[in-house]
């Protein structure tokens, strides 16, 4: 039951930062319903088990980074991509793996796009990492690791160079 806790305890702290940053760009229902899906079980239950149960933890860098698909924790990993293909907000959503093995990359929508950095922000502030201080050094050091539409990666470039 303590997992179950620690683990709603993150979520609300996550939430809450995501939400604030959300409400600060003006996307309110985004905000609101920001990571909604992590409540249901097929995403609550493996995430808890995996972030707060017995198993081995994520090792994250000093940006926070880490890698979700290299968990060898197979109901995490299904539950990581439940939530990538239920939550527009992740790139990953926006990778169609085609027949052919190719993976075509489309753009982000803006309110999607907008909601990833507000999320990259909030996810910083909720493992004090710093804020949107700390978000053009996490995305330099982890762009490489997206596939993004350059569109969609022209625009995050161009937002997070006019931060304060």
């Amino acid at each position: 039951m303590l997992k179950h806790l620690k683990y709603a305890r993150y979520i609300a702290r996550h939430k809450f930062f995501v939400t604030m940053e959300c409400f600060r760009q003006g996307i309110y229902l985004r905000g609101l319903m920001h990571d909604a899906s992590k409540f249901l079980p097929g995403e609550w239950l493996p995430y808890t088990n995996f972030f707060y149960g017995e198993k081995a933890k994520p090792v994250r860098d000093g940006t926070g980074y880490y890698k979700p698909t290299d968990t060898g924790d197979q109901a995490f990993d299904f539950a990581w991509l439940l939530h990538q293909k239920r939550n527009d907000h992740h790139w990953q959503w926006w990778a169609l793996c085609e027949d052919n093995g190719n993976t075509k990359v489309l753009p982000m929508s803006e309110g999607a796009r907008l909601e990833m950095v507000c999320d990259w922000c909030g996810a910083s502030k909720a493992q004090d990492y710093g804020g949107w201080e700390g978000v053009p050094g996490w995305y330099e050091t982890n762009k490489d690791k997206m596939q993004l539409h350059p569109d969609t990666r022209k625009w995050v470039e161009n937002f997070l160079a006019e931060l304060p």
